[in-house]
């Protein structure tokens, strides 16, 4: 049984209603890059305007550091989410200011008022009591819908619940509920598909989920350092050796044999889009070779392992998928966790992008739009913005 009230338990009609959503997206030469998070809560918005609300959103965008930034405004984001949700938005100078103030107190029911970034203020990131309250001054419920941003106690996510009614919006909900099926009682078997960067960013998520999976295949720049602490040569790939040690010691444990790692690879001298790629056993890379995609065999035992999965979970590409010569790893195993009977959940910004760059975004049972909030909760840990509308449950 849920603990907070949703948008359902709200009596919206000729009410304000500050919705604080995820629209923290990609700007480049004052255009959004890639829309998929306003299209993900651009329904919310539509689903509060057809109840007779008045609308006001809010959200951060980039990292601003609590000072104006020109770069980041959200005027770029009103002009996006207007074209997908076909209703006009207003853009407000300012988040609590006389400007905002002023357009909120014009609207009527079905206008919708984006407010400027919460992240121009320093009280956002330290959920100052008085940006908080100027926030809920502009409303008179509250509805969180930022899945990506309730991990953080922001003035925004959490401390405008002190103040107003508050509930959880239905971007949210469904956020919750996929990964509660992934936490409670996954059907097995079930199977967790890392891929990324750096290790360090999974190794507490790789402790979480160790004992909970069947199996757990790891590709991207942190298999590397897995390869490493395993004795093989890595060449010039991204390692983080301050963690061989711990990884040798999960490897080598009780679970470590639920880690499946990339037994060839796809490797470039230089780290360049126009590097000649070429394809090597993973234990027989040289000094000077530099990983950057999981090989081909790899790929068909990945395949191999999703094919029987009841549930996969899938964070993070397998190599430097930006790049042709180094995107079939990522496009392979994306094909593979599309074609699965199993219950499919991707998370984390750069499997988003991949899926949404090889056309299989509608394939999966669940897209996640917020990757650091996802890993927080399948590492058992409570999510802050959600934890503070419990204030307002049954």
């Amino acid at each position: 049984m849920r603990s907070f009230l949703t948008l359902a338990d709200l009596d919206v009609e000729d009410r304000t209603v500050l919705v604080r959503s995820d629209l923290n997206v990609p700007i480049e030469n004052g255009r959004v890059t890639d829309d998929f998070r306003l299209r993900a809560t651009s329904p919310t918005i539509a689903l509060l305007r057809d109840a007779g609300a008045a609308v006001v959103v809010c959200s951060h965008l980039g990292r601003p550091g609590g000072r104006v930034d020109e770069e980041l405004r959200m005027a770029p984001v009103a002009s996006a989410l207007s074209g997908i949700g076909g209703f006009p938005v207003a853009s407000a100078v300012d988040t609590v200011g006389p400007d905002a103030r002023d357009l909120v107190a014009q609207a009527e029911a079905g206008d919708v008022v984006l407010l400027e970034n919460t992240r121009f203020h320093p009280g956002e990131t330290t959920n100052e009591a008085g940006l908080a309250a100027a926030l809920a001054e502009l409303a008179d419920l509250f509805v969180l819908d930022a899945f990506g941003s309730a991990h953080r106690a922001h003035a925004s996510t959490a401390g405008v619940t002190d103040h107003l009614r508050s509930a959880a919006g239905p971007l949210l909900v469904r956020e919750l509920e996929a990964f509660r099926t992934l936490m409670d009682d996954p059907p097995r078997p079930f199977t967790v598909l890392l891929g990324g960067a750096k290790v360090s960013d999974k190794l507490p998520l790789i402790r979480a989920l160790l004992p909970a999976v069947d199996a757990m295949l790891v590709g991207g720049g942190m298999c590397f350092s897995l390869l490493a602490a395993d004795g093989y040569e890595v060449g010039d790939s991204l390692v983080e050796p301050d963690y061989f040690d711990t990884l040798a010691e999960i490897l080598r444990g009780e679970l470590g044999d639920r880690l499946v790692l990339p037994v060839d690879i796809v490797a470039a001298g230089r780290f360049a889009p126009d590097a000649t790629a070429t394809t090597l056993d993973a234990a027989s890379m040289g000094e000077d070779s530099m990983g950057l995609d999981i090989g081909p065999r790899t790929t068909e035992r990945f395949a191999e392992v999703i094919a029987g999965s009841a549930a996969v979970f899938w964070n993070g590409p397998m190599g430097v998928f930006e790049w042709e010569s180094f995107r079939s790893g990522t496009a392979a195993v994306a094909q593979a966790v599309a074609a699965s009977n199993a219950f499919t959940v991707a998370g984390g910004g750069d499997s988003v992008a991949a899926l949404r760059m090889l056309g299989r975004e509608s394939d999966l049972d669940h897209l996640s739009t917020g990757g650091g909030a996802g890993l927080e909760l399948l590492q058992g840990r409570v999510l802050p913005g959600v934890k503070a509308l419990e204030r307002w449950s049954r």
